[in-house]
């Protein structure tokens, strides 16, 4: 802290105390005051004015060198607080009390972005793994030169896998990435449909869409990959039975379109329905497959915020699962709350 830089900072002070000396001045002048005593008031007055400024001067002298000196000397300049000596007067305070402010900040948008960063490296892990499965299998069917039909159905799963893995990534910054509009329900639910045809086919499920000619507000790409979850969730955990469906349909209201996916499949047990949601939970039915990530319903969710949509399930253990993802009207999202 240098001390003609102090001075420069006090100039407003150092001028209104001359302008208050020279006014006391004339006043004793005014009043016929003898001389000495004129001189004597002077050399108070400046004796009393420099001891102040060099007293406040040198308070704030070793407080301010320490704080840029240890600055300096530290590889982690945050750390600085706890290097100090709390000051004793009012600025120092006030600085000390801004600093730990931000520093808090900071501690928790850093210990924020490590647990998305430990998160996302986990589950690239995982998915690295899930993804050599199909691939060491399309390999094998390669060199065999066989079986096109399971060869397009690998294909879709590693298809499946990336657009999962990439949207995770996005979800992150979904602000930035989606664009919300009136789109038509039927068209992205015959899309998802059609990119599960084979899948569909092979295990012998019905397709089955009834009353889904509404308009929403909602990004299409995004919710085209939500319905392509929980349609790939239906598929995975279909039962051994006859007439295995898949069911699409909507109900409508003066303030809410709900779109409902209901299947006959395994369902799920009542111990697991709280947490299907949840990053990474695969469940007793995933466990039994041997094939399941748990990110598909926590990505589906997450995106749904993101959009400011509802998504709830409900289901019976080999009976069914309903899938309902809520759309507001005239952004009347306080109803969904």
């Amino acid at each position: 802290m240098k001390f003609n830089e102090y001075l420069k900072d006090k100039l407003y002070v150092i001028i209104f105390s001359l302008i208050s000396y020279f006014i006391i001045l004339l006043i004793l002048l005014a009043f016929k005051t003898k001389s000495e005593v004129i001189i004597s008031i002077t050399i108070i007055l400046f004796i009393t004015f420099i001891s102040l400024l060099l007293i406040d001067y040198f308070r704030k002298q070793k407080f301010y060198n320490d704080l840029l000196e240890n600055i300096d000397n530290l590889d982690k300049a945050y750390l600085v607080l706890e290097t100090l000596v709390k000051p004793d007067f009012y600025e120092g305070k006030l600085l000390c009390e801004a600093l730990y402010t931000i520093n808090k900040s900071m501690n928790e948008n850093i210990k924020m972005e490590k647990e998305q960063l430990t998160d996302f490296k986990e589950y690239l892990e995982m998915w690295i793994h899930e993804v050599k499965v199909p691939l060491a299998s399309l390999v094998l069917t390669l060199n065999n030169h066989r079986e096109p039909v399971k060869t397009k159905n690998i294909l879709k799963r590693l298809e499946d896998y990336v657009d999962q893995v990439l949207y995770y990534v996005r979800s992150e910054n979904a602000e930035k990435d989606y664009f919300i509009k009136e789109v038509n329900l039927n068209k992205i639910i015959k899309n998802v449909g059609i990119r599960n045809m084979d899948d569909l086919l092979d295990n012998k499920i019905e397709y089955i869409t009834e009353n889904i000619s509404y308009k929403v507000e909602t990004d299409s790409k995004w919710l085209e990959f939500i319905l392509n979850q929980i349609v790939n969730n239906s598929i995975k955990y279909k039962r051994s039975i006859k007439n295995s469906y898949i069911k699409i349909t909507c109900e409508d209201n003066e303030y809410t379109t709900t779109l409902i996916i209901e299947d006959n499949g395994k369902g799920i047990p009542s111990s697991d329905i709280k947490q299907v949601f949840d990053k990474t939970f695969t469940g007793t039915n995933g466990r039994e497959k041997n094939t399941s990530t748990g990110m598909g319903l926590y990505i589906a969710k997450n995106l749904c915020q993101k959009l400011g949509h509802k998504i709830a399930i409900e289901s019976k253990e080999n009976e069914y699962t309903k899938v309902y993802i809520t759309f507001a009207k005239n952004n009347y999202y306080d109803v969904l709350k």
